[in-house]
């Protein structure tokens, strides 16, 4: 900015000399390089400045530079992220060739949350800051705040209204708002849901017995050493058949369990002290045989039907993701070959599909797992008596996440189709070539 008028420039050297106002005025020059840590990516946006009512000053239009950066770009639900906005430059030098000291400005403002979390962040900054020669630049600066992650998925977050605070001889604001907002998006974080995936399984070493038969229980992926609670269901109720066992150092057992009542359905296997889908598996259909007595002059008929298995199938085993440019980065999308799951046991039990990926590598550098999100969906055939449910949309990861489901019931089975949408959120400048991951799915 070049130097004002005298009798401008006198006026407002009055000003500060009697007052110590510090007035935000439209500055043209060039940013300041970002402090180090800063991750975000630098955005311009206009900006309203009102300056002190004693500088006399009317408001300022003017442009800020400035970024965000989080300390957790893979937070969980859950977690706690810590924000830091830092104003590369702001709208506003000094307006007075009066040199103002260093330490009397202390910044607040709001980083404004979006995609698949919502509101603002409050940031505050310490009271310091270098020297202002006078007509110079105001320094840059940084405040901090933090947010919970109560949803799992993309998480957008922009540079929001900021205030300066002056404290030399008077106390002042200088309050600048987004004339447009939201600003651009500086930083996005990728949120996973908390819930770990229940990888636990159960088989049986027959699938049906008379009344106070024994059957062998194996399971496996249940927490090493945990104690493990064996028990027959007839629907959705457990009987008073129950045996224990105790999961090894792989979180593998096998064990017994006599089944008496003529009702059971099914056998599951849980941790804790009573059933949870979270923390167990099954159940594992079986079936009591009926001995009833055949009365005289009667002829008992009958006939099998034979369980099948739990089965999924794919349409193929690669995907190629649309191309993004070297520094414009962004969604590299694509879409899930079709997957066919088959669940023919019979029985009460459910099943769950899961999926997670590996980071992607490439020439000399990766995009992290957590940067892969999925919009699911499933499709039941006709006729089958499971309904499926896709899983709810958002990032993969190498933790994994659920694709699709079909509940415990009475009777379960059927055929399903399961697809996703894909969607890579590549960085900016990631070295150009050709980048892969593995994305590996499981049936349970």
């Amino acid at each position: 900015m070049g130097s004002p008028p005298r009798s401008r420039r006198s006026r407002r050297w009055r000003l500060v000399s009697l007052f110590g106002a510090t007035a935000l005025a439209v500055t043209a020059g060039g940013a300041l390089a970002c402090p180090a840590g800063a991750a975000g990516t630098n955005v311009d946006f206009a900006t309203h400045c009102i300056p002190p009512a004693v500088a006399g000053l009317p408001p300022i239009d003017g442009t800020t530079t400035a970024s965000v950066s989080v300390d957790d770009a893979t937070p969980k639900v859950g977690d706690t992220v810590t924000v830091t906005y830092t104003v590369v430059t702001p709208a506003a030098n000094n307006p007075t060739a009066l040199a103002l000291p260093a330490d009397i400005m202390t910044p607040t403002g709001k980083v404004t949350l979006g995609g698949a979390q919502s509101g603002d962040v409050t940031v505050t900054g310490p009271k310091k800051n270098d020297p202002v020669p006078g007509y110079g630049t105001f320094p840059s600066f940084s405040m901090t705040g933090t947010f919970t992650v109560t949803s799992p998925g993309a998480i957008t977050l922009s540079p929001g209204d900021y205030n300066i605070h002056t404290s030399y001889i008077l106390e002042l604001d200088t309050p600048c708002t987004v004339t447009n907002p939201p600003a651009p998006v500086s930083q996005t974080v990728t949120a996973t849901d908390s819930t770990p995936v229940n990888n636990r399984a159960i088989s049986l070493s027959s699938a049906s017995g008379n009344a106070g038969d024994s059957v062998t229980v194996s399971g496996r992926n249940f927490t090493p050493g945990a104690a493990v609670t064996l028990a027959g269901r007839s629907g959705s109720s457990q009987t008073a058949d129950t045996a224990t066992a105790t999961a090894g150092s792989d979180g593998s057992f096998s064990a017994p369990i006599t089944v008496s009542d003529k009702t059971t359905t099914g056998i599951v296997a849980y941790e804790g002290s009573a059933w949870s889908d979270t923390a167990g598996a099954g159940p594992a259909a079986y079936v009591v045989n009926d001995t009833t007595p055949v009365p005289d002059g009667s002829q008992k008929l009958t006939t099998t039907v034979k369980a099948g298995t739990l089965s999924m199938s794919q349409a193929g085993d690669s995907v190629a993701l649309s191309a993004v440019d070297f520094g414009q980065g962004g969604a590299s999308t694509g879409a899930l070959q079709t997957v066919t799951v088959k669940d023919f046991r019979g029985g009460p039990a459910g099943w769950s599909l899961t999926g997670k990926v590996t980071d992607f590598t490439g020439p000399g550098a990766k995009i992290d797992a957590g940067k892969l999100s999925w919009t699911p969906s499933c499709a039941t055939k006709a006729g089958s008596p499971s309904t499926c449910a896709a899983g709810s949309a958002g990032a993969v990861g190498g933790s994994g996440a659920t694709l699709a489901s079909a509940p415990d019931s009475t009777v379960t089975g059927g055929e399903f189709t399961v697809g996703a949408g894909l969607s890579l959120d590549v960085p900016a400048f990631t070295p150009p070539g050709s980048y892969s991951g593995v994305l590996t799915l499981t049936l349970s």
